[in-house]
Order: structure tokens, then sequence, then C-alpha cells
């Protein structure tokens, strides 16, 4: 795939975003269904590792689990948690599977999956260090 997108594409200096950032998210946005059936494709793939697997379906029932690390009553802070899980988890599924594996089961676009993989990508990059050195020593990483 692609050169990954780096926070300073999102966010320029002094705080200023670049013009495409908008269409990016746009595109990101209108790629969601193809996502999630590139989501549930890659749980049923043999191919892909079965921690990989247990993962996601690990992640999917703290986010629909009333109990959470941080309680939702928290402003922004309590939906956080949530979704620092599930960006972990779905950038942990699409890597492990393999870009051969992945592109065999998206439905766009091939320039869409990148955009896609490139937020992605960043968004994880805002999932605490601690917790993501710890979930990677979990599995294996």
């Amino acid at each position: 795939m692609g050169e990954p997108l780096r926070p300073d594409a999102i966010i320029g200096p002094e705080g200023h975003r670049w013009p495409d950032t908008r269409s990016r998210v746009k595109e990101a946005a209108l790629a969601l269904p193809n996502l999630v059936k590139l989501l549930g494709r890659l749980i049923r793939d043999p191919r892909v590792p079965v921690r990989s697997k247990a993962l996601a379906g690990a992640a999917l029932a703290y986010v629909a689990s009333p109990i959470d690390l941080v309680p939702d009553l928290i402003p922004v802070l309590g939906r956080s948690d949530d979704l620092f899980v599930a960006i972990f988890a779905v950038h942990h599924l699409i890597r492990t599977a393999g870009e051969d594996v992945v592109v065999e089961h998206w439905d766009g676009a091939l320039d869409v999956l990148e955009i896609v993989n490139s937020l992605i990508d960043v968004a994880v990059r805002f999932v605490p260090v601690r917790v993501r050195w710890t979930l990677n020593r979990l599995l294996g990483r």
C-alpha cells in the first residue's frame, strides 16, 4: 500500500489544516461500509492469525460492554477508551492479515483503502504508548 499518512500531513505548522484533509476524511467515512465488510471477511479468513481475530472479538466485546476502564460519564475521556481499543484492534487485524489478503477482501478502490489505512495509522498513534506496548507484548509482537 502507499506511504502512510503522517500527523504533519493532517495538521501543519501552527495548527493549520492542510486543504485535502477534509476530502481524505470524507472518503474514509464513505468507505466505512467497505471497512466493516473487510473486517468481517478478515475474521472469517483462515490465513489471518487466530490471536488477531481473538483481539478483534475482545475489542468488540469491550466496546459493547457497559463496563469500561474509564466511565462513559466522564466527558471525552469516557468514550476515548472504547475508541482506542477499537482503533488498535482494527489496526492489528489489518496489519497481521497482510497486504495481499486485505487487498483481496477490499471492495472499494485501492486509493481509498490507502486513505483508510493512513487514517488508521495516524489514529493508532493517539493510543497511549504504554497501552500499545502492553497490547503488543500480550499479542507476542
